[in-house]
């Protein structure tokens, strides 16, 4: 590793990870249901690999993301690398798909038995003994009290299979319900300038409670980003799940093209990308630990690796949540300042 990245806990128990992690999500590749398009395996073991030798310690992928392909690619990555320099692997589980049309959405399956079944499966995927991060990805929709699923969960760390364990989605209502089973080590939400929600509610309540937040898609899947535009959009592969995403359509496509514009300044002032001011935001919200950043290629990696060091000052947040206002862009609260 080259470079030293800032490292927080992750909640109270919970390793010490870097800022920003690594995202795998596209690396699922083309041909299911939320499929980023085609992917290059090649590209991004390389993009796994350089983000890694840039000084970050975690990556996060999940079984569903090109079902079952990613977590390949991952432990790809990870066996080029010598077993006691492998970084952090968190994944995640309950997400059941069709093996007849993977284009249809995969069900929300939290029983027990689905949870164990996916865990063994993963670590064979992966290559690794133990799952350093193992979180439900959505609530059930089986009809499985979520204290089932959570003592199954418990099952598994009990057993050594999984060494913390925490949820990805759930609201308030549903991290109070786990909580009093066992303490949960994380939440992972959606979270970006543009999907603030969390902010006024989860987020709080993780900080409160001493469960780490690691949060997903800071830079809103690539609308906050420099090179980002309408075309783009234009191009997305057949498959690329964004054509269905409200916010790349009109006429929110372009109050967020409105938002990202007036962070330029801000980039310039700090000599960062757009990008990187994107990330840092949410890096700035009290209880965040870390942000999960996806990139293709090792070029993709450089350009938001500076958000592990940007502290935005409150002159940027004030202009930020200005500009969260006069665009109209997204809900929730518009600053850390302010939530």
């Amino acid at each position: 590793m080259s470079t030293h990245l800032p490292r927080r806990r992750l909640g109270s128990n919970g390793p010490e990870i870097t800022t920003v992690g690594f995202g795998a999500w596209a690396a699922g590749g083309g041909g299911w249901a939320f499929s980023w398009g085609p992917q290059d395996d090649e590209a991004s073991v390389a993009a796994i690999l350089h983000a890694l030798d840039k000084g970050v310690n975690w990556i996060d992928t999940a079984a569903v993301y090109g079902l079952g392909h990613s977590e390949e690619v991952v432990g790809r990555a990870l066996a080029k690398i010598p077993a006691g320099e492998r970084p952090y692997v968190f994944t995640k589980c309950g997400l059941n798909w069709s093996g007849l049309d993977p284009m249809t959405q995969p069900k929300r399956d939290s029983r027990p038995s689905r949870i164990r079944e996916e865990c063994e499966a993963s670590l064979r995927r992966l290559g690794v003994e133990t799952i350093d991060l193992y979180q439900f990805h959505w609530p059930d929709q089986t009809g499985t009290p979520v204290e089932e699923s959570w003592g199954a969960m418990l099952k598994l760390v009990d057993e050594g299979k999984v060494r913390w364990a925490g949820v990805s989605n759930y609201d308030v209502a549903l991290l109070e319900r786990c909580q009093k089973v066992r303490h949960l080590d994380s939440l992972q939400p959606p979270f970006s300038m543009i999907r603030r929600d969390v902010g006024a509610n989860e987020i709080p309540w993780c900080a409160a409670r001493g469960t780490g937040v690691i949060v997903y898609s800071p830079m809103q899947s690539g609308l906050l980003t420099d090179s980002f535009g309408v075309e783009r959009v234009k191009a997305f592969a057949p498959d690329d799940w964004r054509r269905r995403f409200e916010h790349f359509q009109s006429p929110r496509l372009e109050q967020n093209l409105a938002l990202r514009d007036s962070l330029r300044p801000i980039a310039t002032k700090h000599g960062v990308t757009v990008a990187a001011v994107a990330v840092a935001w949410t890096l700035g919200w009290r209880g965040v630990t870390g942000a999960i950043v996806g990139a293709r290629s090792p070029e993709q990696v450089d350009g938001w690796l500076a958000a592990a060091d940007l502290r935005l000052d409150a002159e940027d947040l004030d202009a930020i949540a200005a500009s969260i206002r006069e665009t109209g862009a997204g809900s929730g609260p518009p600053s850390p300042r302010e939530a």
